[in-house]
């Protein structure tokens, strides 16, 4: 086996753990890896109430391939994750980790953007975002095609260098056509406290213009935040206003702001 050039200690327990199981041949490091990624997402996003059930199940289905041993491995996994971004949030620890252990070549030839570039992009990106902040008080920023979240991640901190709260005052919105790049994305803005959401399917068939109802959507914990709530509560009445406005009938939509919400590039602003 080719020598792994991991960065830190965190990366070196995370890769160790993966390929150890896989040393047992009753799973291949892929499956081990991708299991790991959807428990994790699974578990992160429970307190989305209406989806905890099939998200339960999703777990369970994956839980009884391994023996107790082995799941308490994932379970160590999951600490180490919460570990590396408690030390550093500034990096993309899940895309650099699938690149090092060349998963891209095993599953379908994924190749993510490193870390520094995305710090670049987001840095010739964001510009003054206090400005835009002020009117309304907040901004959604969109990545279509999001991978692992290594650029939501870099725009995430370079808000924060400008003094912004971006949990409250930014909601990040992704959206990825491969189920495992979305649920990486899923993870590491969960982990580092980014309100919004996760979209798996196609941007250019399925936007995130259509009601979020029909999509397979993965709500971030810091998005059920009471701030966040009465945002989605003002968004539904400001629509059901303008419909009523046009119509000249009284209308009230259940469906939330965000259908508004369109991709068309990478890091649009609304």
């Amino acid at each position: 086996m080719a020598r792994l050039y991991l960065k830190d200690k965190h990366q070196k327990r995370i890769a160790d753990k993966i390929l150890n199981l896989s040393q047992s041949g009753r799973f291949r490091k892929w499956d081990i890896w991708s299991d790991f990624i959807t428990m994790t997402a699974c578990t992160i996003s429970l307190p989305d109430s209406k989806r905890r059930e099939e998200r339960g199940e999703m777990y369970q289905k994956i839980a009884k391939k391994y023996n107790k041993a082995e799941m308490e491995v994932f379970f160590s996994l999951f600490n180490d994750l919460v570990d590396a971004y408690e030390d550093d949030q500034e990096q993309d620890l899940l895309g650099e980790l699938f690149m090092l252990l060349k998963l891209g070549n095993d599953y379908v030839g994924q190749f993510f953007t490193p870390y520094s570039i995305c710090e670049t992009m987001s840095g010739i990106t964001v510009g003054d975002l206090k400005e835009k902040i002020k009117q309304k008080g907040y901004v959604t920023v969109n990545d279509p095609c999001c991978g692992a979240g290594a650029l939501l991640i870099a725009f995430a901190n370079e808000a924060k260098s400008q003094g912004i709260n971006y949990q409250r005052q930014i909601k990040f919105v992704a959206q990825d056509i491969d189920f495992i790049a979305a649920m990486m994305c899923y993870i590491q803005i969960s982990l580092i406290g980014c309100a919004g959401y996760v979209i798996v399917g196609n941007t250019l068939t399925t936007p995130p213009t259509e009601p979020l109802s029909n999509q397979n959507v993965w709500f971030t914990p810091l998005y059920f935040l009471d701030v966040w709530h009465w945002r989605r509560v003002a968004g539904v009445i400001k629509q059901a206003e303008k419909e009523s406005a046009a119509t000249g009938d009284t209308i009230i939509e259940t469906e939330p702001e965000e259908k508004k919400e369109t991709g068309r590039s990478k890091l649009t602003f609304f």
